[in-house]
């Protein structure tokens, strides 16, 4: 399920927005406000390269409904996405979704769009708060091991990112991964899956 409700266009104006193809750019953007059932709200930020306002629509659709099946706790300081054409990664951060459709559309045929988006989403709504945090030191000490060599690389900006979504699995979608792999991810972070369990985290539309 996803809780978007609707895109309403605001018109075209300036707006600086991160581009991996050229770094930070002014854009005359194509806006739309994106619209969720518990009330959040944030900005589309559409490249006018998709030349007209139909097409940046159907952008700003579609990955706001895939936002929109995001935990709200993964969309909590989300204010805008931007979205540019071309294979460059996604992104997170900077109270911002940062998307490039071809890398996106090669992410959906591969089927881990959704995947991609909670590691973003991650980096968004939940670095600031954690990954500096005592008890998530703590719980990176007393597990040691890593999820992924890339969190094992880069602990402090990844990890929480590269073990948010194996947790999601394990808790709210067990269902869709193997038995086996769901032990793995117990026996591998299991003080970091209590330290998520013990926050307050807002999980609709997941449960």
């Amino acid at each position: 399920p996803s809780s978007f409700i609707n895109v309403i266009f605001k018109g075209q104006a300036l707006r600086e927005m991160y581009d991996r193809r050229s770094s930070w750019v002014n854009l005359q953007a194509f806006l739309f406000e994106a619209k969720f059932e518990d009330g959040s709200i944030f900005e589309m930020q559409v490249n006018p390269e998709f030349k007209d306002k139909s097409m940046a629509e159907i952008e700003a659709k579609k990955y706001a409904f895939l936002i929109g099946q995001l935990p709200a706790v993964l969309r909590k300081n989300i204010q805008t996405s931007w979205i540019h054409k071309g294979m460059e990664s996604m992104g997170g951060g900077n109270n911002n979704i940062l998307i490039h459709t071809g890398d996106a559309e090669a992410l959906e045929r591969d089927g881990i769009l959704e995947e991609t988006l909670i590691h973003e989403a991650s980096h968004t709504s939940l670095d600031s708060y954690y990954a500096k945090n005592y008890g998530w030191q703590e719980a990176q000490r007393k597990d040691n091991h890593f999820i992924s060599r890339y969190a094992e690389e880069n602990p402090m900006r990844e990890d929480i990112a590269e073990s948010y979504l194996p947790y999601l699995a394990i808790r709210y979608r067990p269902e869709r991964i193997s038995k086996s792999l769901k032990k793995k991810i117990e026996q591998t972070i299991p003080n970091r899956i209590q330290f998520f369990d013990e926050r307050p985290f807002n999980m609709y539309p997941m449960e």
